[in-house]
């Protein structure tokens, strides 16, 4: 697709304000539309919007083909009147400012129950849609529905410590499953259903307010997801359903011994063997929720770590070849139809980049992404705006990163000189001389994220990477999204043709 130049604000769902413990797919979600709107951006930059665990990382979801129920809207519920105003009795008090996980999500899944209780008696129209939707949904949510029921029945626990027959999915056990745990199938699917009917009906609002909506795909699933159930022969797992080898990085500046992600590795030889269906079937199910995908660690595709399963750290790993432009040449035609052109995919080519790796990228004309807060060590450093091409996009920073203010506060103290003797700031207003250096730049689009517009310190960072629990909770505070901030957007991209 053609990129034209463009701005926007990356914010999980999950972030928005409202009454309810987290945001959704509710009434907030249509008041930040109107809102990002009003500033002139053209971007609405979301993390995966996948069911997640254990964690609460959008990263390391329960499927790569469903979405999170805990994104359902309670104020749509009951205007479908799946849900009364006497169910909400006794709702627990939830704090503005943060998603508190463990007393969110018994709470809406016990609601989200009694939706579902309702469902015999919802206007008929309702129950033909959830009928097609399960149709149509067939070739992920069948497995999807069943894992979830399983796992439910199993105490939560991941599926490798299931019964052998299935775990390994004999004919039989899975008949019996189907049978036993119809009721709850029906549910989670349901579960589903009221996902999607409110996520389509929320983006074909972003439209229609001419917004364009950039999605993520995580290169790696979780192991306790319904995928790697579903599809063994597509991963390195062996027989009796453990992985042999697992994802991660190596050793390097940031840590010692590397970073251990644990997730199953995929076996690509299996994958080139089907034409990369399940791949290409993942690709047309996110981008029937979103316009453009992030793709996580796009150096993967050209090569990945690989460290035998068990290792107690990343140290022991090795570099392997990854599918390469054989992959993307595939993808292209299957997902338009055509050869030739461009996929609507960013490349995230963060990390040490080796030279197979952008030749990868570039054969593809992917933009890929640079990230201005790790470019304050040298007038050479890529991540600098005169270092950049136009086809790339531009941010202040990642969920993955503090905030402006929140790197500024603790970085070297060289770097914080070089970023005043860059900006041309005393450091004052940090958050916004980095937006500007990026809105000015050649990048095609420049993204920043929400807590980067309000200024916000280290104490609103989305996610600390090497850290467990405590992350993806930060929430947008009532009056946040105020017009003297759009209007402070709307003179920015009316200044830099954003």
């Amino acid at each position: 697709m053609n990129f034209d130049r463009a701005a926007g604000i990356l914010l999980h769902p999950t972030s928005l304000p409202g009454r309810y413990g987290i945001g959704d797919l509710g009434p907030e979600a249509y008041l930040f539309v109107d809102w990002l709107a009003s500033t002139g951006c053209k971007l609405w930059q979301i993390l995966p919007l996948g069911p997640t665990g254990y964690g609460d990382s959008p990263y390391q979801c329960f499927s790569a083909f469903a979405g999170n129920p805990y994104l359902i809207s309670f104020d749509a519920l009951i205007e479908d009147r799946l849900l009364t105003a006497d169910d909400f009795i006794g709702m627990p008090t939830f704090g503005g400012s943060r998603v508190d996980f463990g007393s969110l999500i018994p709470w809406k899944l016990d609601l989200l129950q009694r939706a579902f209780s309702r469902l015999p008696s919802a206007p008929d129209s309702l129950r033909k849609a959830f009928s097609r939707f399960c149709k149509d949904s067939a070739s992920w949510l069948d497995d999807y529905a069943l894992f979830m029921s399983l796992k439910e029945a199993n105490g939560g626990g991941a599926w490798n410590a299931w019964d052998e027959p299935i775990r390994k999915r004999k004919v039989s056990a899975m008949e019996q499953a189907r049978l036993e745990q119809a009721e709850n199938i029906l549910r989670h699917s349901f579960y589903q259903f009221l996902f999607f009917r409110q996520w389509q009906k929320l983006r074909e609002y972003a439209h229609e307010k001419g917004l364009t909506i950039i999605g993520d795909i995580p290169i790696f699933i979780a192991y306790d997801s319904a995928d790697a159930w579903a599809n063994p022969k597509l991963f390195f797992l062996d027989e009796d359903s453990q992985p042999t080898v697992v994802a991660g990085v190596p050793p390097d500046y940031f840590s010692a011994t590397g970073q251990l992600w644990g997730n199953p590795l995929y076996k690509w030889s299996a994958h080139k063997k089907t034409g990369y269906k399940w791949w290409i079937e993942r690709f047309r199910s996110v981008l029937s929720l979103v316009d453009i995908v992030r793709l996580d660690h796009f150096r993967g595709f050209a090569g990945y770590y690989e460290i035998p399963f068990g290792s107690p750290t990343a140290e022991t790993g090795r570099w392997v070849a990854g599918p390469g432009k054989d992959f993307f040449a595939t993808l292209y035609p299957a997902l338009s139809g055509k050869k030739g052109g461009t996929l609507p995919i960013i490349a995230e080519d963060l990390g040490v980049i080796t030279p197979d790796v952008a030749r990868l990228r570039d054969s593809f004309n992917l933009p890929g992404m640079k990230i201005l807060q790790f470019g304050f060590v040298s007038p050479k450093d890529p991540f600098l705006p005169h270092n950049y091409t136009s086809n790339c996009v531009a941010y202040t920073g990642t969920h993955d990163n503090d905030t402006v203010r929140g790197w500024y506060a603790t970085a070297p103290e060289h770097e914080r000189d070089y970023a005043r003797r860059y900006l041309k700031t005393d450091g004052g207003d940090i958050s916004w001389d980095m937006i500007r250096a990026v809105w000015s730049s050649v990048a095609v689009y420049a993204v920043t994220p929400m807590q980067d517009a309000l200024s916000l310190g280290g104490e609103a960072r989305m996610n600390f990477p090497s850290r467990l629990g405590g992350n993806w909770e930060w929430r947008l505070s009532e009056g946040d999204l105020s017009e003297s901030l759009a209007g402070r957007l709307r003179e920015t991209n009316h200044l830099y043709l954003r």
